[in-house]
């Protein structure tokens, strides 16, 4: 494999979800462990571990387990980030503990994931953390989701177990609104159908965890229709060689821009044409998220950080007044009428909480419209008013121009995630 082709290669973010002890540690141990994906220092040093606490087997848990609180009680509790590649793909995979109190670790593991994994125990079937973690990953608009029946070796491989659990979800899963959904019964301590196909399971005629993570196609889940491109920065030399240069770096975050386009520029609202586009390796034809450039314009107009380059016949939503779902990170509760700082793209602004619509009751996904106190690890729906206009899309349209954060003015704390409705 060559320097170039590595860099070239597809990135695959995924997160794995579940319940305690449906064993997303080990898994992502076992895809680490059969993809070659481990030095073998490491592995001797999980062998060491595992023999001092008499495991009986190589523990592959241990390999994402760094706490030493996670490694006492056996259970993840913030979030692991491992890297890892094959031939075909480039992995980033987020580790998200299955309790309940740390369900804010798991939006934010997941909030930049192209997959969720979610872990099921053969024993136990659909429990309510299943459905918890399968609503998030809905919310979060995760497009692709994978169901790994897990300890399958524990119900002796038999079908009939693996078909009753995949029945139960798929009559939940219609309450989502996750387009692609796959279902693999799998053993991550014996590496059944993770890496390689099952001897076991003869039955199941379906992909391997491993080729369905290297063959998803995520190409598509990119908005490449409204195209958006927040302003982070200013660039103006006034260097000898670059004396008249301007140009505005950014990441695009949906949509083309090509040279010769016209945009329009928000908030001012003046139009002008693109005269290039530059990237780290010179100029290119065209931009797409999610590619960090440098654009130039035809015309000198006054673009700052927090401004946004569109086109004049695609213009996202412009206001004051916002509704979004939030999930709160915070031990302080969510006040009415509190004042918090946002930060949306490029784009700082302040914002009050005028009214707080209603909770989600997570386990059964009903709205909560008489108990309105957002506390920890709660998810509901509220409206602010910002001080200066965002320019957003709904958050199912587009992920990055539709989030949020709200932060505490006073400790600088991350207290929200927010997507806009």
């Amino acid at each position: 494999m060559t320097d170039t082709h590595y860099l070239d290669m597809d990135l695959l973010r995924f997160t794995t979800a579940g319940s305690v002890d449906d064993g997303k540690s080990t898994l992502i141990g076992r895809l680490l462990y059969d993809s070659k994906s481990i030095f073998e220092d490491q592995l001797e040093a999980i062998e060491r571990t595992s023999e001092q606490r008499g495991d009986g087997y190589v523990n592959l848990a241990l390999l994402t387990d760094g706490l030493r609180a996670e490694r006492e009680q056996g259970i993840t509790i913030d979030v692991a980030y491992r890297y890892f590649a094959t031939p075909r793909r480039k992995f980033i995979i987020a580790d998200t503990p299955g309790h309940i109190q740390y369900t804010r670790n798991m939006v934010t593991g997941a909030s930049t994931a192209n997959l969720a994994i979610v872990l099921v125990d053969a024993r136990h079937g659909v429990v309510e953390q299943t459905c918890r973690h399968a609503f998030i990953a809905s919310l979060l608009q995760i497009k692709h989701l994978v169901l790994c029946v897990n300890k399958m070796d524990l119900v002796g491989y038999k079908q009939e177990v693996f078909e009753r659990i995949k029945e139960h979800f798929q009559a939940f899963s219609s309450k989502l609104s996750v387009p692609d959904i796959h279902y693999i019964p799998i053993s991550a301590l014996n590496g059944d159908n993770v890496v390689d196909k099952s001897e076991n399971m003869p039955w199941y005629r379906g992909a391997t965890l491993m080729y369905t993570l290297e063959n998803v196609h995520i190409a598509s889940d990119m908005n490449h229709v409204d195209s958006r491109f927040p302003v982070q920065w200013v660039i103006r030399p006034q260097s000898e060689q670059y004396h008249d240069f301007r140009g505005y770096a950014g990441r695009v975050e949906g949509g083309i821009f090509k040279p010769g386009d016209e945009i329009l520029a928000l908030p001012s609202g003046f139009t002008t044409t693109i005269k290039n586009i530059e990237t780290i390796d010179g100029p290119v034809s065209e931009a797409f998220p999610p590619m960090s450039v440098v654009i130039t314009l035809k015309d000198e107009i006054d673009i700052s950080r927090g401004d946004m380059i569109v086109k004049p016949n695609n213009q996202p939503t412009v206001s004051q007044d916002i509704e979004l779902m939030v999930c709160w990170l915070h031990e302080k509760k969510l006040q009415a009428g509190g004042k918090y700082a946002i930060r949306h793209t490029t784009k700082e602004a302040r914002c009050i909480v005028k009214d707080i619509r209603y909770k989600i009751n997570i386990n059964t996904l009903h709205r909560v419209e008489d108990d309105k106190t957002i506390g920890l690890n709660d998810i509901g729906r509220i409206l602010i008013r910002t001080t200066a206009p965002l320019f957003y899309d709904s958050y199912s349209r587009n992920r990055f121009t539709g989030s949020l954060i709200l932060v505490d003015e006073f400790t600088n704390e991350t207290v929200a995630a927010g997507m806009i409705v």
